[in-house]
C-alpha cells in the first residue's frame, strides 16, 4: 500500500509519463520514473520535464513506444537512451544501466545495460537524484535519497571521491544543488570535491558556465562564495586572489572576497530577489581586477586606481570562455565598468549615466540604469559603516531617474528633436563628419541643462 506521499506523487505524475510506464509493462518490461521530478514532486513541486527508466533494451523501448503510436527519436542510443514524445511531451527513456571508467572525466569508457533498477541507481551522483517512483510500486530509495532531501543534505551516492573522479563537473552540481536546495553538503562528500575541484580544469568551460549560470539563478551566489570557494575559485581561477585581500581602505571592512559576497547578498535583496542574470554576474565579477589594479600611497592606503575598466575586460574574458550569451556579458561589463561611476540626484547626471551605458551596450541603457544604482547600493552596504548611508543617497537617484525616463530623457542623438537634415539646412553644410560633430554638441547641451530638447530651441542653437 502507498504511503501518503507516494500517492500524492501517483497523483501528480503527468498522464503523458505514465502512459509511457503503462506501455513498458504491459509489453512485459520494467520501468520507473527517475531523476528531477521524484526529487521535486518530494519537494513539493513536480516539474513538467519527466525521464524514465527501463530494463528493456532500447530497441524494445522504441519498437513498444512507436506501436503505441508514440513518435520516438533515437536521442542517445549508445547509452541507451531515445526520446518518447506523447501528447506533445518529451519522455527521454534509457535502459538501466552501469558505467565504466571515465578516462576523459566526462564520458564513460564503457556503458553496461542490466536488469536490475539499483544497479542504475547506484550509479548516479547524489542520493537526492538517486530515487525511483512508480504510481503502484512506490518510491524506491535504497540510498536514503529521501531523508537527505529531507534534512536538505547533499550527499553523493558510494564513495565521494568515486564520484568526483568520474566526472569532475559533479563538484558545481554539488554547489548547485546545495544552493537550490538551501542545503548543506555533508563532510566527507565535502572533503571530496574539495580534493577534486582541480579536476574542473580538465572540463569543457561551456559545461562549467552553464552550472556556474545556475549557482548564479539560484540567488545564493554569497553562500557558495563564503562556503564553496575552491570549488568556485577551481571554476574561475581569476576569482582566486580575492580571498584574504586586505584593502587596506577606510571605506572597506572587509577583504576583497567578503566584499564581493555581500555585494552578491545585497543585489538580491535590493532587487527583491529577482535581480537581472547580468546583474549576478556583475556583483561576482565587479571587483575583481582589485588584487591586479592594487598600490599603497605614502601612508600606507591602498588604492584600485582603473579597476572597473580591468574588470569589464576581464569578466568580457571570463564570460566569453564560458560561452554565456553576449548579450548578457555586455549588459554585465557595462554594469562592472560604470559601477564606480559618480552619479548625482540631478536630471544631467542621470543623462550622463544613460549616455554611458548606451554607449557600452545600446540598447539596453533603461534597464541597466537601474540595475547599475540596485549594484551601487550592494556595493555601498558591503562597504565600512561609514559608506553605508550612500546606499539611501541612491533611493534620490532612482526616484530621478524614473522621472527622467517618463519625461522623456534624453541621451541619444536620435532622441533630438532635430536630426542631421536640420543641422545641414540651418548651418548650410554638406552631408560629412561635421554634421555628426554639430549633433554630438548639440546633444551635450541638452543633456546638461543647456537648452530644452524643443525643436524650436534647437534650432535656434543651431543657428545661433
Amino acid at each position: 500500500m502507498l504511503s501518503d506521499t507516494e500517492a500524492r506523487l501517483a497523483r501528480e505524475l503527468p498522464g503523458y509519463a505514465r502512459r509511457v510506464l503503462d506501455v513498458l509493462e504491459s509489453a512485459g518490461f520494467e520501468a520507473w520514473v527517475v531523476g528531477g521530478w521524484v526529487r521535486d514532486a518530494l519537494l513539493g513541486a513536480p516539474g513538467h520535464d519527466v525521464d524514465v527508466t527501463t530494463s528493456a533494451p532500447w530497441p524494445e523501448t522504441a519498437r513498444v513506444l512507436r506501436a503505441a503510436g508514440a513518435t520516438v527519436h533515437e536521442t542517445g542510443t549508445a547509452h541507451g537512451t531515445v526520446t518518447a514524445v506523447v501528447d506533445g511531451r518529451p519522455v527521454e527513456t534509457t535502459t538501466y544501466r552501469v558505467e565504466g571508467r571515465y578516462s576523459d572525466r566526462r564520458h564513460p569508457d564503457e556503458v553496461r545495460f542490466v536488469t536490475d533498477v539499483r544497479e542504475d541507481l547506484a550509479r548516479r551522483d547524489f542520493t537526492v537524484n538517486a530515487m525511483a517512483f512508480h504510481p503502484e510500486r512506490g518510491l524506491l530509495d535504497p540510498f536514503g535519497g529521501e531523508r537527505d532531501l529531507g534534512s536538505r543534505v547533499i550527499r553523493a551516492v558510494g564513495e565521494p571521491r568515486e564520484r568526483f573522479e568520474e566526472d569532475a563537473l559533479r563538484v558545481l552540481r554539488a554547489v548547485r544543488f546545495a544552493c537550490r536546495l538551501g542545503a548543506r553538503i555533508e563532510p566527507a562528500t565535502q572533503g571530496a570535491l574539495e580534493a577534486c575541484a582541480s579536476g574542473l580544469a580538465e572540463i569543457a568551460p561551456e559545461r562549467i558556465g552553464q552550472e556556474l549560470a545556475g549557482i548564479l539563478a539560484t540567488g545564493r551566489v554569497a553562500w557558495a562564495l563564503r562556503h564553496e570557494f575552491p570549488v568556485l575559485s577551481a571554476a574561475v581561477p581569476e576569482l582566486s586572489p580575492m580571498e584574504g585581500f586586505d584593502q587596506r581602505s577606510p571605506y572597506h571592512a572587509h577583504d576583497v572576497l567578503e566584499h564581493t559576497a555581500r555585494v552578491c547578498a545585497g543585489v538580491e535583496e535590493f532587487t527583491g530577489g529577482v535581480p537581472s542574470e547580468a546583474l549576478r554576474w556583475a556583483a561576482l565579477l565587479h571587483d575583481v581586477a582589485k588584487p591586479a589594479c592594487w598600490s599603497v600611497d605614502v601612508s600606507g592606503r591602498g588604492h584600485f586606481f582603473g579597476h572597473p575598466e580591468q574588470g569589464a575586460r576581464t569578466l568580457r574574458d571570463v564570460m566569453g570562455r564560458l560561452a554565456i550569451p553576449g548579450e548578457v556579458t555586455r549588459s554585465a561589463a557595462a554594469l562592472v565598468r560604470l559601477h564606480d561611476f559618480e552619479i548625482r540626484a540631478t536630471a544631467p547626471s542621470m543623462r550622463r549615466m544613460l549616455a554611458e551605458l548606451e554607449a557600452l551596450a545600446p540598447g539596453q541603457a533603461p534597464s541597466l540604469a537601474f540595475a547599475l544604482l540596485d549594484l551601487k547600493r550592494a556595493d555601498a552596504v558591503a562597504k565600512a559603516p561609514r559608506c553605508m548611508g550612500y546606499a539611501v543617497d541612491l533611493d534620490a537617484m532612482s526616484e530621478t531617474l524614473r522621472q527622467e525616463l517618463a519625461s522623456g530623457g534624453v541621451w541619444r542623438e536620435r532622441d533630438l528633436a532635430v536630426n542631421g537634415g536640420d543641422v545641414m539646412r540651418e548651418r548650410g553644410v554638406g552631408p560629412g563628419p561635421g554634421v555628426g560633430m554639430v549633433l554630438a554638441q548639440l546633444l551635450s547641451a541638452v543633456m546638461s541643462g543647456e537648452v530644452p530638447n524643443e525643436r524650436q530651441a534647437l534650432l535656434a542653437w543651431l543657428r545661433w
